[in-house]
Parts: structure tokens; sequence; C-alpha cells
């Protein structure tokens, strides 16, 4: 068991720990990269699976330079088992907001969806699942963005390899030379 700990550990690292050290160490604003996470944690808890990493990259797209995204697609991938937990959550509130018949979740239903048979009744039960999450939505960004703010605060002047007065903007500017224009 201990080899497994050790295992997860050093994947952790790899994969979570290490990225999240260098975007902190990049230099990034500590509300861009709280807004970035939330947003990655929200879109990656979209109730329909494989999906995410696109919507991710709409997302950014659409928002440029308001997020960062390497962040958004961290937090996507971190929130990866949180998107399965919650698919049913999301189902239950969908059909409470539709008024709509209580859909069983048996082992049938799902076997009918991958083969292609799925009834009316999965597809109404997967559009209740996008209007839980839907109707959800805001509240998990703006809950996680207040969440994670004053996380990112912190990590940021932990971390940061950039001094406070390299991001001053005339510190910026005097680095830059300008050039003589030849008309």
């Amino acid at each position: 068991m201990a080899i497994s700990k050790v295992r997860l550990k050093a994947w952790f690292d790899k994969k979570i720990t290490e990225p999240l050290v260098q975007i902190l160490r990049r230099g990034a604003e500590p509300k861009q990269l709280s807004f970035s996470a939330a947003l990655g944690v929200t879109i990656g808890v979209f109730p329909i699976c494989g999906v995410t990493v696109l919507l991710c990259g709409v997302a950014i797209a659409l928002l440029g330079s308001l997020c960062h995204a390497p962040t958004v697609m961290l937090f996507n991938f971190i929130a990866t088992p949180i998107e399965l937990s919650l698919m049913v959550p999301f189902l239950r509130l969908g059909e409470k907001l539709t008024g709509g018949p209580h859909f069983p979740l048996t082992s049938d239903a799902l076997k009918k969806v991958f083969t292609g048979q799925a009834s009316r009744e999965v597809f109404l039960s997967i559009d209740n699942a996008l209007l839980g999450w839907l109707i959800a939505t805001p509240f998990v960004i703006v809950g996680l963005y207040i969440l994670f703010l004053p996380c990112f605060k912190i990590l940021v002047r932990n971390f940061s390899s950039v001094s406070p007065t390299a991001k001053s903007p005339t510190s910026m500017h005097s680095d830059f030379k300008s050039k003589e224009r030849v008309a």
C-alpha cells in the first residue's frame, strides 16, 4: 500500500502541483487566476463527459485575455472526478425545475445510451441534467471565485518570481527602447 501512495503522490505532483507552481511563478494576477480556476471547475463539471475540454477552449477563445488559459485547463482537469459525482444532482435539479418524471438510473439505461438505442426518456434526462447545470453555474462560478481569490493572493505572493517593482508600469516601459521612425 505504501508503494501506491508514493505513486499517487508522484502523479499528483507531476500533473497538478508542478503545473500550478509554474503558473504562479509566471506572475499572473490573483483575480485573473481566481476567475480562470472558477471557470475551469464550472465548465469541468458539465454533465456530458468528453466535451469539457472543447467547452474550455471555446470559453478561452471568447474571453481572451480576461482568463488565463493554462489555469482554466488545469482546473478543468482537476474537476473531472467531481464531474462524475455531480451528474445525478444536476439531473435531479433539472427534474425538480421542469416537474418531469423521476428518471431511474439503471445499467440498462446506460447500455441503451452506449448502443445507440436510447429512448426519449434518456434524452429528456440529459436535457434535465443540462438545465440543472445551467441553473447552478452562476452560483458555482461566483462561489468558487470568492473561495479561490484569497488562496491565489497568498499563493501568488509566495510563489511569484516577478518582483513587485517589476510589475509597475514605469519599470516595464523603461526596459523598452523606442525606435526612431524614418519617414
